[in-house]
């Protein structure tokens, strides 16, 4: 560890504190209908819309109805995504003439395969991608169906959060707002300004930014390669063990791949969506080709999930809770922070130097799987953020983390979406957690618990307790079938031991917590993989959003509750302390013997020489 990356990690810090509150006073006005500096070139565009639609902004939704608006718009939206990419063979804006996914023609993939997976993961804002990009969708499908779920997902993560936030601050009322005004103000105002502004820059940065067909440079010199035998339908050939016949190739020229990149990665860091334009994510020279567009990506991760925590104090007039809300999350993301920084810095002592003992430190630290032009430090920092925010993007390759610096992402997405979070799923689910640090502190002073006047009843905890079980149960049920049944789950993966288990909890992790990151090391364009993670990132997505959501409508109903002796404060250090607390004991109690198999196992025999 150095002072200069410690000074970096205190400035990316710094710099999301001194935009929370300008961000949160904006989004508040945004949400209030209240005037912006914005309103004379965007409200024009919102009453344009409504009339277009049929859309009465003033008329306002029952929870109930807020949830069915939601859902069809996401079923509507997805199979609007699956279809372009079953078609993108046949529709233009295609110079590679890539065929349409899951084109092979198999009964069995032609619906569970990669395009019911894709169209799951960015409908979701989870974007995990089984799948190469710049081999796989054309510039099509990049632009109309992945970057246009990236504005949408993440507008409807925001609405999401308004609608719990007002059912905070609302008193003996029915409605909770309008789901299709908020979805399109949030869009508006809150996201595609930003974008715009954030494209141009990361043009300016060397962001590519074109609809060219892709180049093709002569290598100096050929290169021999080792790759999986296919047949003429190209699936891959197996042995009898299953394990891919090898074929050796000789490669002489090299493929450059470009693109409408710069408007897709705004949005893909600004929305918390995460999915790269090209496999290698932010780690590409084409994505992400400065320290300066590098420090612009994390920046985007956090600014709006940390301005909602202000807009929270704003709305429920208590802006001394937002601001404990942001503690309790800023003391969870330097916790990561720390950790991984550490873990990466000092590397893996197998690697000590010729003259030190094996418990020596690794010189330079663990550089395996990161980029030379952001260094340890920014990739340490990058995985803690987008982990923290379920974004999914990176700079560096997790699977090549030490196991503690491994560890800390995958700890992170366990937390579930509690540390700033998603676009606006942070604030609902860290709102969750809330809600139970509450009812808990209630219980220790023997009376009903209450929340900024509001009090919190056993519907309200039951819903809470939902929320909190459905996350660990679909994670832990499919990752311990893949586990047992090595058709489905353990002949992907390219280690063993408790880092391929590591791999496995990853891929189910990510997709539940909506996050799309993953230990690169396994092999996920699977019917297996493809149909449980599709289905995981679904289940992650709305069977949270619907106990959210009741929650919400039930609060709105209520009386406010005047404060008294016994009444729990939410604005103070201790309510920050014991809503760590409370979100720490529910993840390490959920998932910690797993980790104690994974992560920390292995980092137990690596530091006794053992390595998989």
């Amino acid at each position: 560890m150095t002072a200069n990356g410690w000074l970096q990690i205190l400035f990316f810090f710094a710099l999301i504190l001194v935009v929370t509150k300008p961000l949160g006073v904006f989004m508040a006005h945004v949400f209030n209908r209240e005037k912006t500096f914005l309103d004379p070139v965007l409200r024009p565009v919102e009453r344009l819309i409504y009339k277009l639609t049929g859309v009465d902004e003033k008329r306002e939704m029952r929870w109930t109805e807020y949830a069915v608006a939601m859902l069809l718009f996401s079923a509507v939206s997805m199979l609007v995504l699956y279809l372009i990419q079953r078609l993108q063979g046949h529709l233009p804006f295609n110079p590679q003439h890539l065929a349409g996914v899951d084109s092979s023609g198999s009964s069995t993939g032609s619906f569970v395969g990669s395009a019911f997976n894709t169209a799951a993961s960015f409908t979701t804002n989870t974007n995990w991608q089984s799948y190469v990009p710049e081999t796989t969708m054309s510039y099509l499908t990049q632009m109309a169906g992945l970057a246009y779920h990236n504005f949408t997902s993440a507008a409807v993560g925001i609405a999401l959060a308004i609608a719990f936030i007002r059912g905070i601050a609302r008193r003996e009322m029915q409605t909770i707002g309008n789901f299709w005004v908020d979805t399109v103000r949030a869009m508006l105002w809150v996201l595609l300004p930003f974008c715009i502004v954030g494209a141009l820059l990361l043009v300016s940065q060397g962001v590519v930014q074109n609809l060219k067909p892709y180049d093709t440079a002569q290598l100096v010199e050929a290169q021999s390669v080792e790759v999986d035998k296919k047949d003429a339908d190209g699936n891959v050939i197996n042995k009898v063990d299953g394990q891919p016949v090898k074929e050796t190739q000789t490669i002489t020229t090299q493929t450059i791949a470009q693109g409408p990149v710069a408007s897709q990665e705004a949005i893909k860091m600004w929305g918390t969506n995460g999915g790269g334009f090209f496999n290698a994510n932010s780690a590409h020279p084409f994505e992400n080709p400065t320290p300066f567009s590098n420090l612009l990506q994390m920046f985007a991760i956090f600014a709006v999930s940390a301005g909602l925590t202000y807009t929270l104090g704003r709305l429920t007039g208590s802006q001394k809770h937002g601001w404990a809300v942001f503690a309790a999350m800023a003391a969870l993301f330097v916790g990561g922070v720390v950790v991984a920084y550490w873990a990466e810095a000092r590397g893996n002592p197998l690697l000590a130097g010729a003259n030190q003992t094996v418990s020596a430190t690794q010189s330079g630290g663990n550089m395996e799987g990161k980029e030379v032009r952001f260094g340890i430090a920014n990739s340490a920092l990058f995985a803690t953020a987008t982990t923290d925010a379920s974004c999914g993007a990176v700079n560096a390759m997790h699977d090549s983390f030490t196991p503690l610096g491994g560890l800390v992402p995958l700890a992170n997405i366990m937390l579930s979406e509690t540390i700033f979070g998603g676009v606006g799923a942070g604030m609902y689910g860290i709102l969750i957690y809330v809600v139970l640090a509450v009812f808990i502190a209630g219980l220790m002073v023997g009376r009903t618990p209450e929340y900024l006047g509001k009090k919190i009843e056993s519907y309200d905890v039951k819903m809470a307790m939902l929320v909190a079980l459905v996350f660990p149960l679909v994670i832990l049920t499919f990752t311990a079938i893949a586990i047992v049944e090595p058709n489905f789950g353990t002949s992907q993966l390219n280690n063993v031991g408790p880092h391929g288990l590591s791999e496995i909890l990853y891929a189910y992790t990510s997709g539940a917590g909506n996050n799309g990151s993953a230990f690169a090391g396994i092999s996920a364009n699977t019917y297996w993989y493809n149909t449980t993670i599709g289905i995981t990132m679904l289940v992650g997505r709305f069977f949270m959003i619907i106990p959210m959501l009741a929650i919400a409508g039930n609060l709105a109903r209520k009386k406010i509750v005047p404060p008294s002796l016994g009444t729990f404060p939410v604005t103070t250090p201790l309510f920050s302390t014991l809503l760590v607390s409370v979100i720490v004991i529910v993840g390490a109690l959920t998932f910690f013997p797993a980790l104690s198999l994974g992560p920390i196992v292995e980092h137990l025999l690596m530091n006794a020489g053992k390595t998989f």
